[in-house]
């Protein structure tokens, strides 16, 4: 029997979008605007009707590298969801809310736009009384 504390872990599949110059982290709703093919793509099968409306958003190691591979985007990402997608005069706007951190397990499709296999991971808690003992004091002097 089963007494509920022990989550299941499921690996799934989502679009990926590459982030440049940006981290989202869980609980954060943020504007993002987005311009490559494979950026849309992702953005359009996350938003298909029907879909469950996540993306993993992760950023790139560099921001230059405009079609970056799998090894250019870091393996941790945040699971999103996207809450509304505008197209003001060819830009994409869109609006993601971060729900949690995962990580990629395998890249499944990179062609069109990146789609990967990624596993939740646990949520981490907040600062322990001594970190937050320690944060104190060193803000203080």
């Amino acid at each position: 029997s089963d007494d509920g504390s022990k989550e299941i872990v499921l690996v799934h599949r989502v679009p990926l979008l590459p982030l440049r110059d940006t981290v989202v982290f869980p609980h954060m709703v943020v504007p993002l605007f987005v311009g490559r093919e494979k950026s849309i793509g992702a953005l359009e099968e996350a938003t298909a009707p029907g879909s469950q409306k996540e993306i993993l958003l992760s950023a790139q190691r560099r921001a230059r590298t405009d079609e970056p591979v799998p090894d250019d985007i870091h393996a941790v990402g945040t699971l999103s969801t996207v809450l509304q997608l505008l197209l003001p005069d060819g830009t994409i706007k869109v609006l993601v809310e971060g729900k949690r951190r995962a990580i990629i397990r395998q890249f499944v499709k990179t062609d069109g736009f990146f789609e990967v296999e990624v596993e939740p991971l646990p949520d981490q808690g907040g600062p322990s009384p001594e970190l937050e003992a320690l944060m104190r004091e060193v803000l203080s002097t």
